[in-house]
């Protein structure tokens, strides 16, 4: 019988079998710790002017997200007030939610194989959104892409924010990484 403890996510295995010695050889590490790894990944979804109408909205986001994510998303909350945009201080705006370990990988399996593939007209992920020290960002215009969320059950088409944060030093490194995680870059 399968013990859950017995479990481990298929990227998670794939980055300890076949990944980190590729990078070592790449890179030429002396060390096998200078190895880049995937710390954690950050999933955003800015309800905005919406939820400023209709306070559900932020809630129905977060629900969402928690759905995507599999792990319990959180509200975010306005932290001023803003007049021109009818904002007021710890109104509801959005959610958000950190994938460490296992989940992240599960997410990042799941966004590379089949949430990617699903985007309308898609040509490939950025290679120009990396930060300086080796985190990447990117977004989704519709979190519908994901097949935890019910197309029929959709009110609102909300954009998503996806950051991974990697252990690498420089952006070369963390893209090195991506790519042999089979992120589709398209340059």
């Amino acid at each position: 019988m399968l013990d859950a403890t017995d479990y481990t996510p298929r990227l998670k295995a794939f980055y300890k079998d076949t990944i980190r010695a590729a990078l070592m050889e790449e890179f030429s590490y002396k060390n096998e710790m200078m190895i880049p790894k995937l710390e954690k990944i950050v999933l955003n979804i800015g309800a905005g002017t919406e939820s400023v109408k209709d306070s559900k909205k932020a809630k129905t986001a977060a629900d969402d997200l928690t759905a995507i994510a599999g792990q319990q998303a959180v509200v975010t909350m306005a932290k001023k007030s803003i007049a021109t945009f009818r904002v007021r201080e710890g109104m509801p705006l959005g959610a958000k939610v950190t994938l460490r370990g296992d989940r992240m990988y599960e997410f990042f399996d799941r966004l590379i194989t089949i949430a990617l593939p699903r985007v309308r007209d898609f040509r490939g992920v950025s290679g120009k959104s990396f930060d300086g020290r080796g985190n990447y960002a990117m977004g989704l215009k519709e979190h519908i892409v994901f097949p935890e969320i019910d197309f029929d059950k959709v009110d609102e088409n909300w954009g998503l924010d996806i950051v991974i944060c990697t252990s690498a030093s420089t952006d070369a490194e963390a893209k090195a990484l991506l790519k042999h995680f089979n992120m589709p870059f398209n340059s």
